[in-house]
Parts: C-alpha cells; structure tokens; sequence
C-alpha cells in the first residue's frame, strides 16, 4: 500500500471525491483515508504520480508520504 499525505481534506464529500478520483483511474482500487491524520493510502496497479494526478486533479495537494 503507498500512503499519501493530502492536504485540504475536511469533510466526507472529500473523502468521497479523493476516493472516486483514484477508483476512477483503477475501479480495482483499495483506497483507505484517514481525515484526521491527512492521509490516503492506496492498493492499485497505479504508479504513485498516477494517483497523485489523479487526487490533485480535484484540487487536494498530494504527495508521498
């Protein structure tokens, strides 16, 4: 599982989006978020700059955590 650490995460409708950017990329996708501690880790078959597009693409900054 890769971890990312996201900022601009507050609620459940991000929690949702963060999710359905990567599923969107791989419906295979395992993503778990952690809101409290800003960070998303995620089992796919996406490279990490894949999934960091993919969660910047909805305006949250992600990197490797």
């Amino acid at each position: 599982m890769q971890v990312f650490s996201v900022e601009g995460m507050t609620c459940g409708h991000c929690v949702r989006a963060v999710t359905q950017a990567v599923q969107n990329q791989d419906p295979a996708a395992n993503v778990k978020v952690d809101l409290a501690a800003k960070e998303v880790g995620v089992e796919s078959r996406l490279s990490a700059e894949q999934v960091i597009e993919a969660i910047n693409a909805e305006g949250y900054s992600a990197k490797l955590a």
